[in-house]
């Protein structure tokens, strides 16, 4: 049997390719996986298989299917974290927008962390959903500090996320955000404006090897990971843009790094230059309002608006959308003010 590992696709799958032995004989499929990977039950493999995320070549099969030499099996698995974090349930409220047996949508305010982590052991969404629900799933026992979640979001990004219920729902639910048939739109603020009114960036994100806080475009295609965002204008106030993201890749701060490569960081992002004035004056009363407007929405300009994606059980597609949050809201309206007004002055003479 040999085994290869391949660029994960999202912060929390990878993909693996078991070739099974020209001597092997034939063995159920499940037991043959049981006796190759670590911390798996065989209800826990019998889900997978039944949720697709483990196929021969191409092929979806049932766990009663007999491995036989040659056979290459298909596997999409959870990275391995490098630490663990002990959760500490707390009565934290959640913003519930839906919820059945299987799934749970819900609103991430700005400013909550969603797992433990370096300097934040507490007050996270893990925190909350380990007092609200005592038997949340993990992802194959790889993310025990993370129970329920298949995917997350910055801490200063507010929006809609999902989180599971059980095995089954897991293993559906991390299946496609492994193959990009979630639709996840963002919506940002940033600065300046682009010269179309759509378009795709493709540039791999990597982890800065300067920076390591930070991420960054790798331009030669080489390193980091390939990242795909689609783009289009909702809102022209030309020294800052609303604009629209679709997702079609999960990779950390992939927006705000991809909007940072096309010049156009996201507006009081000051990890990624978007606390600094961009495009404007150098009048003090612009650096005044500039400077007002970032203390109404004191962190990067993004929310996750809306989410799609197709139930883990009866297959029917789901969609969510949300509000825009009150400080990106106020910050838009001060902006298309001040534009106006510096309209009115020109032609005013």
């Amino acid at each position: 049997m040999t085994m290869k590992y391949y660029q994960d696709n999202d912060d929390y799958q990878e993909h693996r390719v078991i070739k099974v032995d020209p001597n092997q004989s034939p063995l159920r499929i499940d037991k043959f996986l049981m006796e190759r990977l670590d911390n798996v039950t065989r209800n826990r493999v019998q889900n997978a298989i039944r949720a697709g995320v483990v196929t021969v070549g191409e092929q979806m099969i049932k766990p009663n299917y007999k491995v036989k030499a040659g056979d290459e099996i298909n596997l999409i698995l959870p990275k391995q974290p490098d630490h663990y974090y002990e959760i500490k349930p707390q009565d934290i409220p959640l913003d519930i927008r839906y919820e059945d047996n299987d799934i749970i949508v819900l609103y991430k305010p700005a400013g909550m962390v969603v797992h433990p982590g370096v300097g934040h052991r507490r007050n996270t969404l893990v925190n909350a959903l380990a007092y609200h629900y005592q038997k949340l799933p993990v992802l194959n026992n790889n993310f025990p500090d993370r129970p329920g979640l298949v995917h997350r979001i910055d801490k200063n990004t507010s929006g809609l996320m999902v989180a599971v219920k059980n095995e089954y729902a897991m293993d559906c639910m991390a299946k496609q955000f492994y193959y990009h048939t979630i639709e996840r739109k963002y919506v940002a603020i940033i600065w300046g404006e682009f010269d179309e009114d759509e378009g795709t960036i493709r540039a791999n994100v990597g982890r800065d090897p300067k920076h390591r806080k930070e991420m960054t475009v790798f331009k030669d295609g080489e390193e980091g990971k390939w990242a795909v965002t689609h783009w289009r204008t909702l809102e022209r106030l030309y020294y800052v843009s609303v604009v629209e993201c679709q997702l079609e890749t999960g990779r950390t701060h992939q927006i705000r790094v991809h909007m940072r490569f096309k010049g156009h960081p996201l507006f009081s992002d000051e990890r990624y230059g978007g606390n600094e004035i961009r495009k404007g004056t150098i009048h003090r009363r612009y650096k005044q309002f500039v400077e007002n407007c970032m203390r109404i929405l004191p962190r990067h300009a993004l929310h996750a608006k809306s989410l799609g994606f197709e139930h883990p059980t009866t297959g029917r597609w789901m969609q969510f959308d949300s509000d825009i949050p009150d400080d990106m809201v106020q910050c838009i309206e001060k902006w298309r003010h001040y534009v106006n007004h510096q309209k009115e002055l020109i032609e005013q003479g």
